[in-house]
């Protein structure tokens, strides 16, 4: 094959015969991943006993420990979780055993009260 014959425009390489991915797409195909997500959240909350967020993931679990860490004199934190999920719509697998996490910035956690967990139904 010609490195003709695979030039399709300026940025993109492919084979000849290939459809590229609309931006209209790639909205959709998010949309429905957020959508799973969420279903998966509802149908799985009820079974944890903290939220715990921070920076960069929310997360469900059933012990949480946050330990402050000085070194250098920076400040940050180590949060320990176990059997946990992770709200992560690109994750192949969002429920893990021990989850350990170090940030620098704040951390959330929130003890959950069964009798007030109803999530909104989403059909």
């Amino acid at each position: 094959m010609s490195m003709r014959s695979l030039w399709r425009g300026p940025t993109s390489w492919r084979k000849r015969g290939e459809r590229s991915v609309s931006a209209e797409d790639l909205e959709k195909y998010e949309t429905e991943m957020e959508l799973t997500l969420y279903r998966e959240y509802r149908d799985v909350v009820a079974i944890f006993k903290y939220v715990v967020e921070t920076d960069r993931r929310f997360y469900l679990c059933n012990q949480v420990d946050v330990k402050a860490r000085s070194e250098a004199g920076e400040v940050f934190f180590e949060v320990s979780m176990s059997d946990a999920w992770v709200w992560d719509m690109y994750r192949p697998a969002r429920f893990a055993k021990t989850v350990k996490v170090l940030t620098f910035k704040d951390v959330n956690v929130e003890e959950l009260n069964q009798a007030e967990i109803d999530p909104p139904k989403v059909s």
